[in-house]
């Protein structure tokens, strides 16, 4: 099975390039286009990422995140969510990759089969990266106006966090 991974993307190329030349396809002439339409996909949505990047930057360095966490965890502690855990919550719609390292951060000390990190594992993969995600998506087509999308993501992200929480624990 590890044969079908390293050969996927050559056997890729070399199909489409004999596609290309079987159907009269003038390859190069469409690869510089599809290179130019990224890059200016990339210009587009280049600023609102920039925003967004140094604001979580900012938030992570002043220690916001964490004295979130800690407010929250008593609440949380209530309703069945590890303290562990919570920063995860809290930092899981604003960046993937600082999640990712939270994830690891709470794997490493609780473990994988805790129930930490059992809870932390199933909340970073039913929860999606909302303000990246709407930071890309809106700022490529050049919407400005989020309107009921930043609500319903938020809400459909603590009905995954919950979710997470109540499913490892029921299961």
């Amino acid at each position: 099975m590890e044969q079908i991974g390293i050969f996927a993307v050559p056997v890729t190329i070399v199909l489409i390039v004999i596609v290309g030349a079987f159907r009269k396809v003038a390859l190069l002439e469409c690869f510089t286009q599809g290179v130019r339409e990224g890059a200016n996909s990339l210009l587009s949505v280049a600023p609102s990422l920039f925003g967004l990047v140094v604001g979580v930057s900012m938030l992570s360095a002043s220690g916001f995140f964490e004295m979130m966490a800690s407010c929250l965890s008593p609440v949380m502690g209530w309703l069945g969510i590890p303290a562990e855990v919570v920063p995860l919550g809290l930092m899981r719609p604003v960046t993937g990759s600082g999640s990712l390292a939270i994830l690891n951060d709470i794997l490493e000390l609780n473990g994988p089969d805790s129930e930490a990190g059992r809870i932390a594992s199933v909340m970073a993969g039913s929860t999606e990266t909302t303000f990246y995600a709407i930071a890309v998506y809106y700022g490529a087509v050049g919407l400005k106006k989020t309107r009921f999308t930043l609500p319903a993501a938020l809400l459909a992200d603590m009905a995954g966090m919950m979710l997470a929480v109540m499913t490892v624990k029921w299961l």
